[in-house]
């Protein structure tokens, strides 16, 4: 299966109805199952998120979003069994009330993949606020543990704009590289598993839009992740490729601030924590 996340960048901002045309074309040509999309506007007038999954797809929205009908949604073209929603506070402070926000939806992916548990989780974007970013990762891998309860096979992928780069505390408690108020897991990202040392910043001054906006500073991060719940012996999928995608501009429109990540996903030849014959 392929899983893409992508921030679409706002309406709003720079030219969106020509980065949105743009997007649409480029997305088609992906060939993705499943969409995990931030910023993207929802309303009676204009559902862009609609719009760039297309004809016979799915969407469902995460918790929140804002005045402005921009959120993050989740497309899906294949059939969704069961979806669930997480909206819990976590930090109540002077700058308002954090909350964790994540959608889950299993899927019924064809053979040989089966059921698998899509989780497009919200990291909060502010620089400074990585505390918040903890506490998110940590309820939204409590709440995965409590939806699978019973089903630890059931394989699980956790995507979005996590807003944090690989060495982050948010990240390393989600990868398996510490633990976080008591709680261990373990995912596997699915860039470092086929592009072991290279950068593949999502978020970058290569793209002049990021220079434009509101981090004219920005030095470069990989802040969106695909990321495969692994148990004792390793993830049920494998990553058989990971890419960026949206990376450059078309007819001198860049589609985003933003590069897209998508992976391609399979079962390993024989299930984790078993042998197979060497016969």
């Amino acid at each position: 299966m392929r899983v893409l996340t992508f921030n679409v960048l706002t309406m709003r901002s720079a030219d969106g109805p020509r980065r949105h045309e743009v997007a649409k074309r480029l997305l088609a040509a992906l060939r993705a199952d499943v969409m995990a999309l931030q910023e993207v506007s929802r309303s009676p007038v204009f559902d862009q998120a609609a719009e760039l999954a297309g004809d016979g797809w799915t969407v469902l929205d995460l918790p929140g979003g804002d005045i402005n009908h921009e959120g993050e949604s989740l497309a899906s073209r294949l059939p969704i069994v069961r979806a669930d929603e997480l909206d819990v506070p976590v930090v109540d402070d002077t700058e308002g009330g954090w909350r964790a926000t994540a959608l889950a939806a299993e899927l019924a992916v064809p053979t040989p993949v089966g059921s698998v548990l899509i989780v497009h989780h919200r990291g909060t974007y502010e620089l400074h606020r990585e505390d918040v970013r903890e506490r998110q990762a940590v309820a939204t891998a409590r709440w995965i543990e409590q939806l699978i309860a019973g089903r630890p096979e059931l394989p699980v992928v956790l995507l979005g704009d996590l807003n944090a780069g690989p060495d982050s505390a948010s990240l390393r408690f989600l990868t398996g590289r510490q633990s976080l108020d008591g709680l261990s897991v373990r995912y596997e990202d699915a860039w470092e598993a086929v592009n072991p040392g290279q950068p593949g910043h999502t978020f970058t001054p290569l793209n002049p839009l990021v220079r434009a906006g509101e981090m004219p500073l920005e030095r470069g991060r990989r802040i969106d992740h695909v990321l495969v719940r692994s148990g004792a012996h390793g993830p049920p999928l494998g990553v058989v490729d990971c890419r960026l995608v949206c990376d450059m501009p078309v007819e001198g429109v860049w589609a985003s601030d933003h590069f897209g990540v998508l992976a391609e996903l399979s079962p390993p030849s024989h299930a984790p924590g078993t042998w197979r014959s060497t016969t």
